[in-house]
């Protein structure tokens, strides 16, 4: 089953399996990933599910759409050029294994 990895701001690495088409930010609600917050509920309009694709993981990515490159200003965390909101990675079987790095903070 594919997977994708959480790791906290403190280092702690969390391996969540999915078993099919989901967002990585329903993955993380699921399993209870501390720090990603979702207040939206994936509706693109908070900003709270806001994370650093791993250096190594961001050419397997779509490009951001503006909508949520605008929603990215907003972040309370830095923003880097690996952010992302991961109620836009739509994870599948290609994306097995990618690794996400939660901000310190949501707020």
């Amino acid at each position: 089953m594919p997977s994708v990895v959480f790791v906290s701001p403190s280092g702690a690495r969390q391996e969540l399996v999915f078993d099919r088409p989901t967002s990585a930010m329903q993955v993380a609600r699921s399993h209870g990933v501390a720090g990603i917050e979702a207040e939206c509920g994936g509706a693109l309009s908070c900003g709270t599910c806001h994370v650093y694709v791993d250096e190594a993981d961001t050419g397997r990515l779509a490009v951001a759409s503006e909508q949520e490159s605008d929603m990215l200003d907003l972040v309370a965390a830095e923003r880097k050029a690996t952010s992302r909101l991961c109620c836009q990675i739509e994870l599948s079987d290609q994306l097995d294994g990618l690794v996400l790095h939660v901000p310190e903070t949501q707020f």
